[in-house]
This record gives C-alpha cells, sequence and structure tokens, in this order.
C-alpha cells in the first residue's frame, strides 16, 4: 500500500519540506517553519560538511506524500560522547502505524549499514536546531524554534521499540512581576563582590572577536548541563552569528562583564514569532515578512532562548544577576509572559523557576532504540 522514495532532487525536497503543511492545516497549534529557513538546513547548513544525512519520502498508491524522516550521523558527537549512534528528524507522518514503521524501519536499516548500534530523537544534526517530541502541552502553541507533533507519534515510536532517554521541560512564566525580594537581595551581593557589570549586545555584535568569546562561552556554559551537546565548530559559530545575532536586542537580552570586561554570563530572548509564523504559512513573500517584522516589534510574549554561564562563575549566583536585570528589561517593555526554553528535566537550573509565578506548558521526549 506504501513505498519509500529517497529524496534525490529539488523537486523531492520541496515535497518533504511542504508534507507538514498539509498534515497540520487544521491544526490550530502548528507553527510552520519557513520553507527557506529548511531547505537551507537540509542542504546547505557547514554541518553537512561533516555529518551525514538522507532524506526518506512515504507515499501511498497515488504518489500522495504521507510521511517523511530524515537520519543524520554526527561524527563528532559519537566521537565526543564515545557512542555509535545515529539520529533521526524531520519525522511526520499521517495517523497510520504503517507508515511509521516504514519510515522508521528505512533510518534504522541505513543507520546498521553505517555501522551504528542505537539510534535516537528527534533530534537536529547538532543542539540548537528542533528536537524532542512533543508528549505534553499539545493545547499549546510552541516557540518557533520548538517542534509541534499529533500525540499519536508517541504511541507510534514506542509501539517500534523505543524508549525514554530523557525528557525536556518547559514553563510559562510571569514575565512583568520583576523578582522577589531574595532574588534582588542575593543579585546585589554577587554583583557588588564580584564587581559584575552589564554591557552592550549591540556593540558586542559589531565586535568580531567579542562574538567569538560569546560563542566559546556558550560552547563551555553547555558543555556539562546540556544532554547531546556538541559544541559549535568556527564555520558554525560564524554562520550562527550572521543567522541569529542580528535579531538580538538589549531590549530583552543582556550580557554581563567581570571587572576584566571577560564574558561572565548572558541571557538571549527573542519575541515570540510563533503566530506570525502562522500567518506567513512558510512564505516570506509576499506578506510574511511583514507578519514576521511586526511581531519582533511585539513583546507581550517572549521566548527564553539561551541562558548560561561561563564554567568559572557557574555555581557562583551569577544567574540572580542577570534573570533580574532580564526581569526588569520585560517589565520596561511591556513583556507579561515568557515561554522557556527546552531544559533538561535533570538540569538543577530548572527551579530557578520556582522563584518565579510559573505553570507547565510542554514537556518534549528524547526517544532512543538499540539496534544491536
Amino acid at each position: 500500500m506504501y513505498r519509500i522514495k529517497e529524496v534525490c532532487n529539488r523537486k523531492e525536497l520541496l515535497k518533504f519540506v511542504k508534507f507538514p503543511d498539509e498534515l497540520y492545516r487544521n491544526c490550530a497549534q502548528y507553527v510552520p517553519a519557513l520553507h527557506s529557513d529548511q531547505i537551507n538546513s537540509l542542504t546547505k547548513v557547514s554541518t553537512l560538511k561533516y555529518c551525514k544525512r538522507k532524506m526518506w519520502l512515504a507515499l501511498d498508491s497515488s504518489g500522495k506524500v504521507v510521511g517523511r524522516i530524515c537520519a543524520m550521523i554526527n561524527p563528532r558527537y559519537n566521537e565526543l560522547y564515545s557512542k555509535k549512534r545515529a539520529r533521526f528528524g524531520w519525522f511526520d507522518t499521517i495517523e497510520d502505524f504503517e507508515v511509521a514503521e516504514l519510515l522508521m524501519k528505512t533510518a534504522v536499516q541505513w543507520a546498521l549499514e553505517n555501522g551504528m548500534d542505537e539510534i535516537h530523537g528527534p533530534l537536529y544534526y547538532n543542539t540548537l536546531g528542533k528536537q524532542g517530541m512533543l508528549v505534553e502541552g499539545f493545547e499549546n502553541i510552541p516557540p518557533f524554534n520548538c517542534l509541534y507533533n499529533f500525540p499519536y507519534y508517541n504511541d507510534f515510536v514506542q509501539r517500534l521499540g523505543f524508549e525514554k532517554e530523557f525528557d525536556w521541560l518547559q514553563y510559562k512564566v510571569v514575565a512583568d512581576h520583576g523578582v522577589p525580594e531574595k532574588a534582588d537581595r542575593v543579585a546585589n551581593l554577587v554583583a557588588s563582590r564580584y564587581r559584575l557589570h552589564f554591557g552592550s549586545l549591540d556593540k558586542l555584535k559589531s565586535d568580531p572577536s567579542r562574538v567569538k568569546e560569546f560563542f566559546r562561552v556558550y560552547n563551555e556554559a553547555f558543555a556539562s548541563s546540556v544532554p547531546n551537546f556538541i559544541p559549535f565548530t568556527d564555520e558554525e559559530i560564524e554562520e550562527e552569528a550572521k543567522t541569529t545575532l542580528p535579531f538580538v536586542s538589549d531590549k530583552i537580552s543582556c550580557v554581563l562583564f567581570d571587572e576584566n570586561e571577560e564574558i561572565v554570563a548572558f541571557g538571549i530572548s527573542f519575541p515570540s514569532i510563533s503566530k506570525a509564523l502562522q500567518k506567513a504559512k512558510g512564505h516570506l513573500f509576499p506578506f510574511g515578512w511583514f507578519h514576521i517584522l511586526k511581531a519582533m516589534r511585539n513583546y507581550e510574549t517572549t521566548d527564553l532562548m539561551l541562558n548560561g554561564a561561563a564554567p568559572k562563575w557557574q555555581n557562583k549566583g551569577v544567574s540572580a544577576v542577570y534573570y533580574r536585570e532580564m526581569a526588569n528589561r520585560a517589565r520596561n517593555v511591556g513583556n507579561r509572559w515568557a515561554i522557556t526554553n527546552p531544559q533538561a528535566e535533570f538540569n538543577s537550573a530548572i527551579n530557578i523557576w520556582n522563584s518565579y509565578e510559573h505553570e507547565a506548558y510542554m514537556r518534549r521526549r528524547c526517544y532512543i532504540k538499540k539496534l544491536k
């Protein structure tokens, strides 16, 4: 009834990218990715210089697309963690177990042919891409950098022998109440003791040496706290700097320095563009850019993207300093709600949200399966 077709040309790639548009057409929570961004991720990003990947479509008897999957191997990950793992992503399927089974078996067979003994996902090539299958919070709209999927996906992968590797948690935080009095006192003490001060992200973005320092701190900050973390290469740093930093603003983000002007910590947030992307429907033109630009100027809801500290500053209370600063900046721009980035359930950093009025928003899962 169904058959697999490897994606081998641009026409098939466009079908691969556009399939979720049809699958989630009537889903009010789904946030479409821009087609141009997806094509770039699948064909042009520098990560592909060292990663392997293949893409497949599942077709019905009439040739209609009913599912898709991408299988990847990141040799830097396997070397860093002494593993032989493949990863899957871009996994979408109609509500038919036969399709899911055909897609996953194809990805597994490719992984075995390449000497892998485990497969996990949904993941991206490296750490910043969309990852984690949604298991709770289906009623909510995800941030633009997070996956959305129907509940039956979880049933399908579990039937196929996948088990939980770990979960990421996300919260919805009240952003305009400031920080508790205790956190304010701690922030004052820490900032005074270590002579910390905030600098300008706008200025940092214009200095290539500072940009490199920022991403060096990023690599070091998450190396031990983020599961499946893969440090950026120099080329990936340059790429991220060009695509991401232009949208970072001092209005709702901050960077903390010590008395020697070295980066201590950072907090990066973006205005939510999820509803704008829903209006854009995968296209920047003719009007997608307008909806996105308008959303970038609306701070009612923000997405907390990256928060971290250099290793030597961790466990010294600096998080109180930059969280207070972000809370103050949030109030100044009329920010009411903040959606936290996915954080691993075993990461002690998630305890910070207990100091704020918050509620559970989404839970997403990384699944894993042994192949040998």
